[in-house]
């Protein structure tokens, strides 16, 4: 293997165990929030906490690796979608129930049972326009490269109109629908972005790479599985309490866990690999 190359595989496997490591760190700071304010109704609900700036810079931090690792084919498109994602589920705070939190005295307006506080309006309104100035920014570049031909042309094209879609549809949100993307927008992002890596496991388990071993392809889609079932399940269990523990945050964690081992697997199957991507050709027919 060539000193680039080298350089390369070591480039890709460390953004492969950091976005593992991420998970670790958020629940480290998550753990460490917990003699603060106990055990919340949900992971998401420790933006409210002071593991605040590491549960937003774990998120943001995946959002850049995703993209560098998006690799090609299907996978590409749906890594690229996932980064788009990740950034929403850090600006975009879970409304927040008063009295949930200790310490803090939030009470929503109007009477409702839940509401983003208006103490973190400033915050999340720099967020958002930051996301759709940046978003743009990053759509305008991805569509000169590829008249530049500097890209591959129909992948790329995909991932900015699904990233432009998004753009448009947080953007029409903030400005004439603000309190339903305030209701929503973190739910639905969170539920799409694991949604997105469920199928990108099913995409690597059914396209794999010549030579993978055998068990690879069982446990991406057990992954896939496992993580589609704990998503979508979430009305039925989300409102169940296992002791102090509520259902959501049960939830939340294994969801996050799956995502862990997805990129663990991921690290395992192309330590040496220089190719971002770990779609690659199917393996030959047996003889």
């Amino acid at each position: 293997m060539s000193d680039a190359s080298t350089s390369l595989a070591r480039t890709y496997r460390y953004l492969r165990i950091a976005i593992a490591g991420s998970v670790a760190a958020l629940f480290v700071a998550i753990g460490v929030a917990m003699p603060a304010v106990g055990v919340l109704p949900s992971i998401s609900h420790y933006f409210y906490s002071p593991a605040r700036p590491v549960f937003v810079g774990v998120l943001i931090a995946v959002s850049v690796a995703l993209f560098a690792l998006s690799g090609r084919g299907a996978q590409r498109v749906l890594l690229d979608v996932a980064a788009v994602l990740a950034p929403l589920i850090a600006i975009i705070p879970t409304p927040l129930v008063p009295g949930v939190v200790p310490g803090l005295d939030a009470p929503c307006p109007g009477g409702d049972e839940s509401c983003v506080p208006a103490g973190f309006m400033g915050e999340v309104g720099n967020g958002v326009v930051t996301y759709l100035i940046v978003g743009a920014g990053v759509a305008v570049l991805a569509s000169v490269l590829v008249v530049a031909g500097r890209v591959e042309r129909g992948g790329t094209l995909l991932s900015v109109t699904v990233a432009a879609v998004i753009l448009l549809a947080v953007g029409f949100g903030w400005v004439f629908a603000r309190e339903g993307l305030l209701r929503w927008g973190h739910l639905l992002a969170a539920v799409a972005f694991f949604l997105v890596i469920a199928a990108s496991a099913v995409v690597v388990a059914v396209s794999p790479v010549a030579g993978a071993p055998a068990w690879l392809s069982g446990t991406y889609l057990a992954i896939a599985i496992a993580l589609g079932v704990v998503v979508l399940t979430i009305p039925v269990y989300g409102g169940l309490r296992l002791g102090a523990v509520d259902g959501v945050f049960v939830g939340e964690t294994v969801a996050l866990v799956l995502f862990a081992a997805f990129w663990v697997v991921q690290s395992v199957q192309a330590w040496d690999a220089s190719d971002p991507a770990i779609v690659g050709p199917r393996r030959p027919p047996a003889r």
